[in-house]
């Protein structure tokens, strides 16, 4: 132990988050500090945390400027929290914020601290433009001369390509495949179809509707720059009007997913708080759920031929073996919406003996779940999804979930993320 004797159990004291905006709209002039800060003193004002020192915030973004090179502790300075609150960076893709509550987790169950903030936030609408390598070089030869002449030799290699800026690219590094033609290549091996893809969309806009109509999200958001509700729930949208949309990473007959299937460019913020049992009672504050178990997991999708996006379902039966649990011990399942055709990859691999055995080393499939609990008040196709912000959210909405169903026990947490990785959880009830 690095503190105390023994492993305390971490408390899911809730979350807030600002409305998620659909990119260049309502935060199109916003930075990633102001929208986390945002986030972060929603959170502050909902559990009385003003001028309170708490023992570390963790935060990251998947699209950051060099400026934001201490982003959580900035943001943490831009709110009313005690400004000793130490603070870090963390990054792991779209996994970002739900690895951050882990870390945060995992610092509370050792001792080192009491009580944390994780948090993600993510713009596309303020990207970090860099012009081309070889600009930048000249640059930096004229900043190293010693003299005038030298200073002014290599503008002299200045030409118009050097002034065409290089805008960040969604394509993966290893593969040159953006994440949906990539997802495009696993629907087609798994054989989901453009129906189903499109009758989950649906469904994930009816829930994330119905679950704004009724109150559920009231506490978890606060306004934003004038934004107080998710601006991409589409309440009225059909299976008709998403099938009319034409597919957009195969434009091919084979082609299967949309703008309608797959979650929308999005900005925004969330932050979720995790603190010891005693210093949540010490504090008169309720415990809305445990946070138990976590695992990561990764997959060869440049050499090998798994699929970039599948690596959840390797992580989460590795992390039902550490709890001793099935898919079906689980009231409800939080499963990030990436694609519509990923969850269905996900859980036809889940389904699939040949998967299993071969893959998971399992004597029979992992097995089905309830499609009832899956994403039961919407998910990132409706909600979106600020990449970095996304597990927060998952964990605020599924703690949130737990509290308020006396009859549940438990529910599950799975992210994919770029580079092939995925980052599972699991919460309890409190």
């Amino acid at each position: 132990m690095l503190v105390g004797t023994q492993v305390r159990k971490v408390a899911v004291i809730g979350g807030v988050r600002i409305p998620f905006a659909r990119a260049h709209r309502a935060y199109a002039e916003l930075d990633n500090q102001r929208m986390l800060s945002c986030a972060l003193q929603g959170l502050v004002e909902r559990f009385g945390l003003g001028g309170v020192r708490l023992g570390e915030v963790t935060a990251g973004a998947v699209m950051k400027h060099s400026k934001d090179f201490n982003l959580a502790r900035e943001s943490v300075l831009g709110t009313t929290l005690d400004p000793r609150t130490p603070a870090f960076d963390l990054q792991r893709a779209c996994g970002t914020s739900l690895e951050a509550a882990i870390t945060i987790a995992n610092k509370i169950a050792l001792g080192q601290i009491d009580c944390g903030i994780a948090a993600g936030v993510d713009t596309v609408s303020d990207p970090p433009i860099v012009y081309p390598r070889s600009y930048r070089r000249l640059l930096m030869r004229a900043h190293r001369a010693r003299n005038l002449a030298g200073r002014i030799a290599p503008l002299l290699g200045l030409r118009p390509k050097h002034f065409v800026p290089e805008l960040p690219d969604a394509g993966e590094p290893r593969t040159k495949l953006s994440m949906g033609a990539s997802c495009e290549r696993m629907a087609q091996r798994w054989q989901i179809t453009r129906g189903a893809q499109d009758a989950l969309a649906l469904e994930s806009h009816r829930r994330a509707a119905a679950a704004w109509q009724d109150g559920f999200y009231d506490d978890l958001v606060v306004p934003c720059n004038g934004l107080v509700r998710d601006d991409n729930v589409r309440a009225d949208t059909s299976l008709d009007k998403l099938a009319s949309l034409r597919t957009s990473f195969d434009r091919t007959a084979r082609g299967t997913l949309t703008a309608g299937n797959s979650t929308p460019l999005t900005d925004g913020a969330a932050s979720v708080l995790l603190a010891s049992e005693a210093w949540a009672r010490a504090r008169g504050l309720p415990v809305a759920a445990w946070l138990t178990f976590g695992k990561a997991a990764a997959v060869d999708f440049v050499s090998g031929d798994e699929g970039l996006l599948m690596a959840p379902a390797y992580a989460v039966p590795a992390m039902l073996r550490d709890a001793g649990l099935t898919l079906a011990d689980f009231d409800f399942l939080e499963i990030h919406e990436a694609f519509a055709a990923q969850v269905l990859c996900t859980l036809a691999a889940w389904e699939s003996a040949e998967f299993c055995r071969g893959r998971l080393g399992l004597d029979a499939p992992l097995g089905s779940i309830n499609r009832q609990r899956l994403n039961v008040v919407g998910s990132s196709i409706a909600i979106g999804h600020p990449f970095a912000a996304t597990g927060a959210r998952i964990v605020a909405t599924l703690a949130e979930l737990l509290a308020r169903d006396a009859r549940a026990k438990r529910g599950l947490i799975s992210v994919c993320t770029a580079g092939g990785m995925g980052v599972t959880a699991i919460l309890e009830r409190a």
